[in-house]
């Protein structure tokens, strides 16, 4: 990297920093409605779905998907959103979607057989293509990752014991199911979590890594030849119940991840819900300070090396040492985060709240 790109690269990440850390805690607004500093501003999206899909494009350009069939995209900083669901999709649940720029994006349906179905826009989401309906009805997909604007991967909870992936070579035009011989096989009760679009991640051209739970040991899968073979490794995040679990994942790069989760029951309390790794997901630490309480979304800020958000349903944490402490600074409820080059981080939850930092 140039001398230049570095700089520059610098001063993003610490107006990142700054707008999360203007304000002291005790200056949050009790209601979590507001923001705190330069932090997280609400902006109006006209719907009350709840969003756990969330591309982060730029600061002026974002895609959200949810409940309903619902799609929206604004290109204006959140100032509009304009409605380009896919026709007939409102009997669909969207959990996911990833978008290449203001016009191209895939979206990513969830359930049981034909209700878990990928869709593809060119155009902005004027026009859409589905470009996969599950047709078998033992497969439930949760979430998918793209490499770059023509590979990716989808994660179907278990088949036959094993987790089922899906792979595109074509920009999610086309799929077709990876053969399961080298993924692992799964724990009585495993599964993914389709929370935030976040159980699938990847970085770089290959390295893909997804989170399990609901079994003894909540677990991470990774893949260093995009989904075709895999490792797993245990993680000190609890798990023995359906509801607990790694919820989310993030990787700066190849080796340096995050995972947040816990137990998504507003009853039962999640200690111990973070964990770090520094090998590519071999060994997973548990964060010394982890958030207090489940955490379904995870983002590293862009151009730096030890400051993510992680986000819930009951707030937002904040960490700058790679995940080993945490601290609140926002009590605003959100399930999904996501930020871009350029500092453009978007969150977005339930009964339509979508918002943009700074």
């Amino acid at each position: 990297m140039s001398m230049m790109r570095r700089t520059v690269a610098a001063g993003l990440c610490a107006a990142a920093l700054a707008a999360v850390t203007t304000a002291p805690a005790q200056a949050r607004p009790a209601d979590g409605e507001g923001r705190w500093g330069g932090g997280w501003r609400l902006t109006e999206s006209g719907t009350d779905a709840r969003f756990r899909g969330l591309a982060a494009v730029s600061r002026g350009t974002a895609w959200v998907a949810g409940t309903k069939g619902t799609v929206l995209r604004t290109r204006d900083g959140g100032r509009s959103w304009r409605d380009v669901s896919p026709p007939g999709a409102e009997g669909l649940e969207f959990r996911d979607v990833e978008a290449f720029d203001a016009r191209r994006a895939v979206v990513l349906a969830i359930g049981e057989g034909e209700a878990s179905r990928v869709f593809r826009t060119d155009d902005g989401g004027a026009t859409w293509s589905e470009s996969f309906r599950n047709d078998d009805p033992r497969a439930f997909y949760d979430c998918m990752t793209f490499f770059d604007t023509r590979h990716g991967i989808a994660l179907s909870d278990p088949v036959d014991g094993r987790y089922r992936i899906l792979s595109t070579g074509d920009g999610g035009r086309s799929w077709r199911v990876l053969p399961g011989d080298r993924m692992p096989a799964a724990q009585p009760g495993e599964a993914a979590f389709a929370a935030s679009g976040q159980c699938l991640v990847s970085s770089g051209g290959r390295n893909a890594w997804f989170a399990t739970g609901g079994a003894a040991t909540a677990r991470v899968f990774h893949s260093t030849d995009r989904g075709r073979s895999w490792t797993v490794s245990d993680t000190p995040v609890p798990a023995g119940d359906p509801a607990r679990g790694v919820f989310a994942l993030a990787f700066r790069d190849a080796r340096h991840g995050l995972a947040v989760g816990g137990d998504y029951r507003p009853d039962q309390s999640s200690p111990y819900a973070a964990a770090v790794t520094g090998d590519g997901g071999s060994r997973w630490t548990t964060a010394v300070r982890p958030p207090a309480a489940y955490r379904s979304g995870v983002t590293w800020l862009p151009h730096g090396h030890r400051a993510a958000l992680a986000v819930g349903p009951t707030g937002t944490d904040l960490t700058t040492d790679a995940g080993r402490t945490w601290r609140s600074v926002d009590t605003g409820s959100y399930d999904t985060v996501d930020c871009a080059p350029d500092l453009g981080c978007w969150a977005a939850g339930e009964k339509g709240r979508i918002a943009r930092l700074g």
